[in-house]
């Protein structure tokens, strides 16, 4: 989920990529007898052609098994039915495509990119790929011993891991707190079998959806998706559908984890956010863009370009299916570890007692509509775009009104806004730093629970 989120933020966080009237181009979306929902756009400027296949089988599926998601997604890559691993990447490395794959918090993702001339060979490897991965016992195992050593260095960055605390700490007893690239004795415990059995039950046709852009007729198209794809059975899925997580606070916590070696203390301030569906999500995003969603954001206006305290200080909205954080985040010395904090919520209170001019909105929404990832009207990117609008639930109009919807931000919703989504009571503190040093400045926050980063799991 964590590319997906990053994908739509940058979306919202733009205007066109020319005037500012970007629409979401012309494309036809069906169903096979299946279940599997297909998207195709054509885009005939560059003779490429992009694939997005997104399923219901994030890490949010786990159960325990945390990693199972990642691990199965990358597996789907480790040979199928007709190419071993090598002839995979071979075959593709040769006529210079690529095949990608990756698992967030709720889905796993397939993407591709090929030339027009390679469509051939490539649609057959992705087929095998998504319907007959062998998931192979050899290259299974040289891979889970890289993800443990990974799993053990990330922990030697306290960036790295930090959103991984901070969601444990808000979601606890609920999915959206499994850790996307698991922990040691779970993925230790993970066999070839254990990715197998996930896929057959999560890469399920009726909740998946493949989209095509780029170089093609699409009534050609079609009839090459339903002849590949067509015959394609899947049990049903069975997993059930998420329920909201209960995200409710009633004091300021403190979740702090020892890292006796650290020089800096790393922190994340926050709380209950929103779901990408949210019908404020656009006004949100905007106000956030003054409060630490930018270079010149009042965060790090105080906290770097001010005070000196951190090299850059930020806010932003984690968004899910069926809830989100709020999430203000910076590191600092461990001398100036409650000078910081102090001074980030002192923003967060300013935002909240003093609220946003019209000259300072004026600006917000220039940068909020300019501000348009430079590669975004690629194929690849619109690919993108369709399977999450498929899997996060919106559609065309999300992005073709978002000019509308930012230019129609007032002083005054502004002040709503604020109010309603920016918490400043019950705040959940997560500090990553010596605790030796730290801790009896830190306990005015709130009650303190303390864990010992090289302690199994988040």
């Amino acid at each position: 989920m964590k590319h997906i989120l990053f994908f739509i933020t940058a979306l919202i966080l733009t205007g066109a990529a020319s005037a500012q009237t970007f629409k979401v181009p012309p494309y036809q979306t069906f169903k096979l007898k299946n279940g599997l929902t297909i998207y195709l756009m054509e885009q005939r400027e560059v003779p490429l052609i992009n694939v997005s296949a997104v399923f219901d089988a994030g890490a949010v599926q786990d159960g325990t098994r945390y990693g199972l998601a990642t691990m199965t997604a990358e597996a789907l890559l480790f040979g199928s039915a007709s190419y071993t691993k090598a002839q995979l990447e071979e075959k593709a490395e040769y006529v210079g495509a690529s095949i990608d794959t990756y698992a967030g918090k709720e889905v796993a993702k397939v993407t591709a990119s090929f030339a027009v001339k390679d469509q051939d060979l490539l649609f057959t490897i992705i087929h095998d790929v998504l319907t007959k991965p062998t998931f192979d016992q050899g290259e299974f195992d040289k891979y889970k011993q890289r993800q443990l050593l990974q799993l053990t260095q990330q922990k030697e960055s306290p960036r790295a891991v930090l959103s991984s605390y901070f969601n444990q700490f808000v979601f606890t007893g609920h999915p959206y707190a499994n850790p996307v690239s698991g922990t040691p004795s779970a993925v230790s415990a993970i066999t070839a079998n254990d990715v197998r059995q996930f896929y057959q039950k999560n890469y399920t046709t009726d909740r998946a959806a493949i989209a095509i852009v780029g170089d093609f007729n699409t009534a050609a198209m079609k009839k090459r998706m339903t002849t590949l794809f067509g015959d394609w059975k899947t049990a049903a899925a069975s997993s059930p559908k998420l329920t909201e997580p209960t995200v409710s606070f009633d004091k300021n916590r403190v979740l702090l984890v020892n890292k006796d070696d650290a020089r800096e203390t790393t922190f994340i301030i926050g709380g209950k956010g929103i779901t990408q569906n949210n019908p404020d999500f656009i006004p949100v995003t905007v106000v956030n863009t003054i409060l630490g969603g930018r270079f010149t954001s009042w965060l790090n206006d105080a906290l770097r370009v001010n005070s000196g305290l951190t090299y850059g200080a930020s806010s932003r909205f984690g968004t899910f299916r069926n809830s989100g954080t709020f999430a203000i985040s910076t590191f600092t010395k461990v001398s100036t570890t409650t000078e910081a904090i102090d001074m980030a919520l002192q923003v967060l209170d300013s935002l909240h007692k003093t609220g946003i001019d019209e000259k300072t909105l004026m600006s917000a929404k220039n940068y909020v509509k300019a501000d348009f990832p430079p590669n975004y009207e690629s194929a690849g990117s619109l690919a993108n775009l369709l399977t999450d609008m498929f899997s996060l639930g919106f559609n065309e109009s999300f992005i073709n009104n978002f000019q509308k919807n930012v230019d129609g931000l007032t002083v005054a919703r502004t002040r709503q806004i604020i109010d309603q989504y920016f918490p400043k009571n019950n705040l959940q503190f997560v500090l990553v730093g010596k605790a030796e040093t730290i801790r009896d400045k830190v306990k005015k926050y709130g009650t303190i629970t303390e864990k010992e980063i090289k302690a199994e799991g988040f």
